[in-house]
């Protein structure tokens, strides 16, 4: 199956080439736009863009009486959407929000200094950097982008135009997660060389129409041009009806990143930080499939990636969508392995140190006993992380962050590079996945992988999984190198960009 036409390989190919050559965007420093942020200590104007789910997280954090904030403005595409935001802000307020339904309205409103990002992923990037270049901060949530070289235009956006752009990847905020992660880099479990992360959250099926794409209509109340905006103008496949477009858009390439860019990437993003990594890994590597079912949906719901970073780390990041058991105390989360213990990180909550023989030395945030360590939401991180923010808007610091773009760019790409390995490797029967490298740890996340899809009554012996093509990655021009295969290699760099639509165009940054 060809990954995207060769008119669009010729572009992407172009495109990357001229940026590679060009070396890695930073973005020189120059005079900030005009802007009105940043008024000492009167109110940030902000507007939240995209208010069904996630971004009512958003309205939640910049009401809160601490960050002195004033929702002025609510845009999402689909005003069917919008009722839940404009009545807990008019009450919070007293007053309404202003309604916009096009995002280019939001970035010309000269009187709004916060654009707050909470739309699908393939809207993040741009409509990040289109308010940067209009005098905006931004917050935008996680993935950052939908592509790797998104990511570097975006960190040049910011740095050009003197913007604060937070990520929210907001267990950076947490202080039970930041007390944890300070535990791990401060050599009290020894020598860390190795970070495991896991999503382990049942998906379940999203249907299968029997239509072709684009048969199924999107909602009345939508301007499904507007949501589409840089992605390709096609409406994916909807068994349960059109209400699914806001949520099942994750397992669809033109719009998502599968788990990897759902929830993975907090999980991914926890265990960079825990490693001390500050750049691309050198190699990247990814088995899976969609298993389990037969269904619309494009991406995995089965994933095991490798994070190479050369003799000082590894990274292990693993997606289960099926029903399975936790691993050492988490469902989602991560586990960092030293020389001398362990720690666990379940979910947002803080972690568990452990010594070489299992025994717990030490527990951080408000894990309370085993069951909470396994799975839930703790300690407050996003209000913290919407307070840092503020605090870095009017500070007009990004090192005052805890999680500035450039450290969201490299989170991000981890999913982007695991998913392009996955997507241009070949199909095997999924038994291989238990000898698929000479990594120890990988072998034996790949058994248990074939063991999980066992029980799950999926037959290992006759079932192909996808397995991954290698990267071997450029981390300065944060490129693929060559790796034997010249045409694969260079599917696997067009894959770093997509190609935009008319009118909605993501352009490099002088």
């Amino acid at each position: 199956m060809d990954i995207f036409s060769r008119r669009e390989f010729i572009n992407r190919s172009a495109i990357l080439a001229a940026a590679a050559a060009a070396g890695p965007v930073v973005g020189a420093d120059s005079k900030p736009a005009p802007t009105a942020a940043a008024r000492g200590a009167e109110k940030l104007r902000v507007a939240v863009v995209g208010v069904r789910g996630r971004g009512m997280s958003h309205v939640s954090g910049f009401l809160n009486k601490d960050v002195n904030c004033e929702i002025t403005t609510v845009c999402d595409c689909d005003e069917a959407v919008i009722g839940s935001a404009m009545k807990k802000i008019e009450a919070a307020q007293k007053a309404a929000p202003k309604y916009e339904k096009d995002i280019r309205k939001v970035i010309a409103d000269k009187d709004i200094d916060v654009v707050s990002i909470a739309t699908p992923n393939h809207w993040h990037a741009l409509m990040a950097v289109w308010a940067m270049e209009s005098g905006k901060d931004v917050y935008v949530e996680k993935p950052a982008t939908h592509n790797v070289h998104e990511g570097a235009i975006m960190l040049a956006a910011a740095r050009k135009y003197k913007r604060i752009c937070q990520v929210g990847t907001q267990s950076r905020s947490n202080p039970g997660m930041r007390d944890a992660i300070a535990f791990v880099r401060g050599g009290k479990i020894g020598k860390v060389d190795l970070a495991i992360g896991l999503c382990y959250k049942t998906r379940n099926s999203i249907g299968d129409t029997g239509l072709k794409m684009g048969e199924q209509k999107p909602p009345a109340t939508m301007d499904y041009d507007l949501w589409c905006g840089p992605a390709p103008l096609t409406m994916p496949k909807r068994k349960t009806g059109n209400g699914t477009v806001h949520y099942d858009w994750h397992w669809f390439w033109d719009f998502g990143n599968g788990d990897l860019g759902n929830q993975g990437v907090h999980e991914m993003d926890k265990a960079r930080w825990g490693l001390g990594q500050t750049r691309l890994p050198q190699y990247a590597l990814s088995f899976g499939g969609r298993f389990g079912y037969t269904d619309d949906g494009e991406t995995a719901n089965t994933q095991l990636c490798l994070f190479d970073y050369g003799p000082a780390a590894k990274m292990i990041f693993e997606v289960r969508g099926l029903k399975t058991e936790s691993y050492k105390g988490a469902m989602v989360g991560n586990i960092f392995v030293g020389t001398d213990g362990y720690v666990v990180c379940p979910s947002y909550g803080g972690g568990i140190a452990y010594d070489k023989d299992g025994k717990e030395t030490q527990r951080f945030g408000w894990i309370k006993d085993e069951k909470a360590a396994q799975g839930g939401r703790f300690g407050g991180s996003d209000q913290h992380h919407f307070d840092n923010y503020a605090k870095a808007v009017r500070s007009r610091k990004h090192e005052d962050l805890n999680c500035d773009i450039s450290e969201g760019h490299l989170s991000a790409s981890l999913c982007h590079l695991a998913n392009i390995s996955y997507r241009l490797g070949r199909e095997m029967p999924i038994a291989t996945a238990e000898i698929f490298t000479n990594n120890k740890s990988f072998n034996e996340f790949g058994k248990g992988l074939v063991a999980h899809l066992k029980a799950n009554k999926v037959d290992t012996e006759k079932t192909l999984g996808r397995f991954g093509y290698p990267l071997l990655i450029d981390t300065r021009s944060q490129t693929i190198k060559n790796s034997g295969d010249d045409e694969v290699t260079a599917k696997a760099n067009a894959m770093l960009f997509r190609e935009y639509r008319k009118g909605f165009e993501l352009k490099e940054i002088a």
